[in-house]
């Protein structure tokens, strides 16, 4: 892997030839000595502080940490809801550090399907119309995007549900509904943050059953969390603590090959 030093000497036209090779190599995420820092009166508080991670098309890694590692600049950072003070992020080839606002909308609402813990549902739509917004904003036509998210919602086992809104839903309903959502744009990851956290342990135990079926069939899955059982149920742990990679570790399940029961 190229040190950063490589990279920031690449001309513009190199770095776009380094984010294909990242690219066809099935390399979805790939930081190099990330940054972020803020400036609170006259200290520098480095929330980021020089991550380099790689992941891979179709894994299934979770990204733990306690409170105040750093873990969820990282997941902003990631998703480009923000952008690195410094350093290098390319996400499915493209160079996104670099990226102005306009360039970052699109490539969130194409390459990454967000799941939040509090779900982020519109009350007064429909479970279907939910699902559509991704598409609405990709200029997809209302034929289509009906469509796709009907299949989003047939995946997530929501289909019968499809006209009623939020309040007529179950929590564990309305999250299969923002699951339904993140997948409706086929995004490159499905980026998780905390998708248990508002449910009970039963239901977020469905809930990540379906998430390791979504695995299996293929997704690319960056789940946030700071719950070790959440965590188990991913191939791969990135453990932040002080906004640096402590660890990068397989876990159990992936060394033994086989799903979690929960």
């Amino acid at each position: 892997m190229p040190a950063i030093e490589a990279v920031q000497e690449l001309t513009p036209k190199e770095r776009e030839e380094r984010g294909e090779q990242l690219r066809q190599s099935g390399i979805v995420i790939r930081t190099y000595d990330l940054w972020k820092t803020y400036i609170m009166g006259d200290q520098e508080i480095h929330a980021v502080s020089g991550v380099d991670i790689e992941i891979h098309r179709g894994e299934y890694v979770a990204i733990m940490g306690p409170s105040g590692s750093g873990k969820s600049t990282l997941m902003n950072l990631i998703g480009c809801l923000d952008t690195p003070t410094k350093g290098f992020y390319y996400l499915n080839g493209k160079l996104a550090s670099e990226m102005e606002d306009d360039e970052l909308a699109r490539i969130r609402n194409k390459e990454i399907g967000f799941v939040f813990q509090t779900f982020n549902l519109l009350a007064r739509a429909s479970a279907l119309h939910n699902v559509e917004l991704p598409l609405i904003y990709a200029g997809v036509s209302s034929q289509e995007r009906a469509q796709r998210a009907r299949d989003a919602l047939r995946a997530v086992d929501l289909e019968q549900r499809m006209h009623h809104k939020p309040n007529e839903l179950s929590g564990g309903q309305r999250q299969r509904v923002a699951i339904a959502r993140a997948l409706v744009n086929r995004p490159s990851i499905l980026l998780a943050d905390e998708p248990t956290g508002a449910l009970d342990t039963s239901t977020g135990n469905e809930i990540m059953t379906l998430f390791d079926r979504l695995y299996r069939e293929g997704n690319t899955i960056v789940l946030v969390t700071h719950e070790p059982d959440i965590a188990a149920h991913a191939h791969r742990v990135i453990h932040i603590r002080d906004g640096k990679v402590e660890r990068d570790e397989a876990t159990t399940r992936a060394r033994q090959n086989q799903p979690v029961v929960s």
